[in-house]
């Protein structure tokens, strides 16, 4: 079977943490803290995302000096403006920002500012949907995003809603066609225990920023909090993923029906997809097919790992 992108693509995976806190707003480690702290967990890049806001003198924090052969940075922001449909800010991620982005102005909202980070080149990612409370209105405004957070480690070990795959899944069968990223949003609270617990593996050709970047857009990556995937293989309907041990494979599409391999420490599945995406009827329910389906995997400890939306 051929592989698909981004496992079909030259280059190699990279670990990295692009939604992340230091003292430039609300965080607890400083910069430097913050760089050596995921350097020493064995990640490749990270992202600094401060909150954009006046309060904290707009900071998009200059992490170049922190860049060496082994490990890079990619200069980013968390943006907010009024307002989504709860009437509270927007949390809006903004990877791959200029040094001289500009503050909101006084009358700018958060879809323009969204808006304007994507036209100076950023990635733009729907932040923690589930902990701002946003609804399928919100993300349709913002419809020309990259991405949608689909784990947020911080939210989750706060509140119990790290959780984004809510508004993604509506938004792709509105046909919008969005990734999905795994985070931290650490602010390294002891308490909580935030960091090193969702990421992004982006394959790219070189750990240069701008590779990066390039990878993040394009969608070549994949979310996880804990498992690998290997390859991800297809034949017509037919599905093959190889992996880390696993507990289940599961590919879903933008309906309620599922095709799962289960078993103990199961490193491999071939899965026929066509109850996913060939409409046909099972008993006595008919089964309309999916324009996309995206792959889970699942370890014995419940940790998980994503691939993109597959159309």
């Amino acid at each position: 079977m051929p592989s698909i992108a981004p496992f079909s693509l030259p280059g190699k995976f990279y670990r990295g943490n692009i939604h992340t806190h230091s003292t430039l707003s609300d965080g607890l480690l400083e910069p430097q803290q913050v760089m050596e702290a995921y350097k020493d967990a064995g990640y490749d890049f990270l992202s600094l995302t401060d909150h954009f806001v006046s309060h904290f003198d707009w900071p998009v924090a200059d992490t170049r000096e922190f860049r060496s052969a082994s490990f890079t940075t990619i200069i980013g922001a968390e943006l907010h403006a009024p307002e989504n449909s709860v009437g509270e800010i927007w949390h809006i991620l903004a990877v791959g920002l200029p040094l001289d982005f500009a503050p909101a102005s006084e009358n700018e909202d958060g879809v323009a500012l969204a808006k304007r980070a994507q036209e100076a080149g950023a990635f733009v990612g729907i932040a923690h949907p589930l902990w701002s409370q946003l609804s399928i209105e919100d993300g349709l405004a913002l419809s020309f995003a990259d991405a949608v957070e689909v784990y947020n480690h911080g939210c989750a070990v706060e509140n119990d809603r790290g959780d984004g795959f809510y508004l993604l899944d509506q938004l792709l069968n509105k046909d919008l066609k969005m990734s999905a990223f795994a985070t931290d949003d650490a602010h390294f609270s002891s308490f909580d225990n935030d960091a090193f617990g969702g990421w992004v593996q982006v394959k790219s050709e070189s750990l240069d920023p701008d590779s990066l970047l390039a990878a993040l857009k394009a969608g070549h990556y994949y979310g996880s909090t804990g498992p690998v995937f290997q390859d991800v293989q297809i034949d017509g309907n037919q599905l093959h993923v190889e992996c880390s041990p696993v507990n289940a494979i599961i590919a879903q599409g933008g309906l309620s029906r599922s095709v799962v391999k289960k078993g103990q420490s199961i490193t491999s599945a071939t899965l026929d997809i066509s109850l996913l995406v060939e409409p046909k009827k099972t008993g006595w329910h008919p089964v309309s097919p999916s324009d996309w389906f995206r792959i889970t995997i699942l370890d014995d400890s419940g940790y998980r790992a994503w691939t993109n939306p597959i159309w």
